[in-house]
């Protein structure tokens, strides 16, 4: 072999050897940014300026996860922006005309769901940038990635709402996006209560999702609970959309209210038709784990009607048959025929009942007796409770219990009784220009009960003593009223005899005759009997002793304390 081929054949195995070693090194992110935006320069997207840059396109779309056309119109973006970019700088950089732009609206889309670009005008569209985050990236040739968004706990969940609303609020999401945005955040996020409670109210519209998240965002990270319909206009894609939930808003109509989730606010107990905000329902079951602090008291407490003691009443004839006539109606069978006949005929389906007459008479004795026989649990509502110390409590105390009621009832296999015991103190006759910030109070605590009672679906009872202090507005609500008079002499007797054993009918009535008490006063002299007779034994003389006890229950007007200043 010559010496000449020896060198060819060495130079070709040199030449060999470098090629094989030599490493071709990839561009960097902003070079094949660069290179594609500047390569799409008047080229019309043609077929041949894909092939051009076709290693540089398939960095971005692996780098971006997105589509290589895509990839080509994020670098234009960033060449022609990467702020205030519009499809009239694609058409002009790729030369062509502006209707053909108009076929990327969709990758847009796509490249702002991924957050390569953000629009400046969510609702036109028209306009675009090119995030900071994506181009802080860039400057570190890093992949930008979405924000991680799963496993997160309640408070980074809510952190994550409040920057997608902030999003809407500055125009750069739409509710549409924002609403796919919240579906992946639950899906992401399954295992938070808050998620798990809010996908079992089947809620349904969009527009719904959103002003449920909406208000309930404003809560936990506003501390905010009182809502003008005009803050939350930007949540609805068509204002078509956002009329008609106001006028539903207004008229109590919203699927969000009839799902007991969002509720008027009140102002002087009045409902005020232009504002709401989340009930307290919605706290305890949506934002459970938040425990948000509620400063109503622990104003009703229920009795359940099998654990009340079976006590015989008398009543004269008149009375007899009106608590018949009461606790007919009470009875399941009845109350279920009653309440269907009023609602087909058009008729309120509550039933408010006032029994009313002197201390002592059995009207609360009655109530539970009533509630005994017919199978009804009692919600007994502790009115001094009521009259909370706190300004602006009491309101909330009276709406909680009447909530309360409401669930209950639906809970429950028949409808409770709501009883407001003792109820002068705030079923009293209202104060006509009421100055005083106790006045006004009770004022608005009774303009509450008022329109409560109108819509009243279920049973309520009320006791009082003083009748006269009634206030007339009340009075015209309850469709029954029951006077509890004192027993006569013949009444009482019996009642003697129930409560005395062994007492001798002719004794009992000696008793009624010489001593005018009620009934709660003959069980207050019964029960004192007998704690004396445990201490000291029966005493021989039973009718002595009994007379005597009587004329220390009542208080005669010598023995009563002197108040004042002599």
């Amino acid at each position: 072999m010559s010496k000449k081929a020896t060198t060819k054949k060495k130079d070709g195995k040199k030449a060999t050897a470098t090629k094989t070693n030599t490493i071709v090194k990839m561009p960097t992110l902003i070079q094949a940014i660069d290179k594609v935006a500047e390569e799409a320069r008047d080229s019309k997207f043609s077929d041949e300026f894909f092939l051009r840059v076709a290693p540089e396109l398939g960095l971005l779309s692996d780098t971006y996860h997105i589509t290589e056309r895509q990839a080509a119109l994020l670098s234009i973006s960033l060449l022609c922006g990467p702020y205030r970019v519009d499809f009239h700088d694609f058409a002009r950089h790729l030369d062509v005309s502006n209707i053909c732009v108009l076929s990327f609206a969709h990758d847009i889309d796509e490249l702002v769901r991924r957050r390569l670009l953000r629009y400046r005008d969510a609702k036109d569209r028209d306009t675009f940038d090119v995030p900071q985050a994506v181009i802080n990236c860039l400057k570190r040739n890093e992949p930008y990635e979405l924000p991680t968004r799963t496993g997160l706990d309640q408070f980074q969940f809510f952190e994550v709402i409040d920057d997608m609303f902030d999003d809407l609020g500055n125009n750069s999401a739409s509710p549409i996006d924002l609403y796919h945005d919240f579906m992946q955040l639950m899906k992401d996020n399954g295992d938070i209560d808050f998620v798990k409670q809010f996908l079992a109210q089947n809620i349904s519209r969009r527009d719904n999702w959103l002003l449920m998240l909406w208000m309930t965002n404003r809560v936990i990270n506003h501390d905010d609970n009182d809502f003008r319909f005009n803050e939350f206009d930007d949540i609805f894609e068509y204002k078509s959309d956002y009329h008609r939930a106001c006028s539903e808003l207004r008229s109590g109509q919203h699927v969000l209210m009839k799902a007991n989730l969002i509720e008027h606010k009140t102002e002087d107990g009045l409902a005020n038709t232009s504002r709401v905000g989340i009930t307290d329902h919605a706290k305890q079951t949506l934002l459970s784990e938040f425990k948000i602090a509620n400063r109503e008291e622990n104003v009703s407490n229920l009795l359940k009607h099998n654990e009340l003691q079976e006590k015989k009443l008398f009543y004269n004839d008149k009375m007899k048959d009106n608590v018949a006539e009461i606790e007919s109606l009470l009875s399941p069978k009845k109350y279920s025929e009653i309440v269907e006949r009023m609602k087909k005929s058009g008729f309120r389906q509550g039933f408010a009942c006032l029994f009313y007459g002197a201390a002592g008479t059995g009207k609360t004795e009655t109530v539970y007796q009533l509630a005994r026989h017919t199978g009804r649990d009692i919600m007994m509502v502790d009115v001094p409770q009521i009259k909370s110390k706190w300004v602006g409590d009491s309101e909330k105390n009276i709406k909680a219990v009447f909530d309360r009621y409401r669930e209950a009832v639906k809970r429950c296999k028949q409808a409770p009784i709501l009883l407001f015991n003792e109820a002068d103190a705030i079923f009293g006759v209202r104060k006509n220009g009421a100055e005083s910030a106790v006045d006004k109070m009770e004022n608005t605590i009774q303009n509450i009960i008022l329109q409560e009672m109108e819509q009243l679906q279920g049973i309520l009872i009320a006791t009082t003593n003083l009748e006269c202090n009634l206030d007339s507005a009340f009075e015209r609500r309850f469709l029954y009223k029951l006077r509890f008079e004192r027993p006569d002499a013949e009444i009482r007797a019996k009642i003697w005899q129930s409560m005395i054993k062994g007492l001798r009918k002719s004794d009992a009535l000696v008793l009624a005759e010489r001593f005018d008490l009620s009934g709660g006063q003959i069980e207050n002299v019964a029960r004192k009997h007998t704690i004396n007779d445990i201490l000291f034994g029966r005493k021989k003389k039973l009718v002595d002793a009994l007379v005597k006890y009587c004329e220390s229950e009542r208080l005669e007007p010598s023995q009563l304390p002197k108040i004042g200043f002599n």
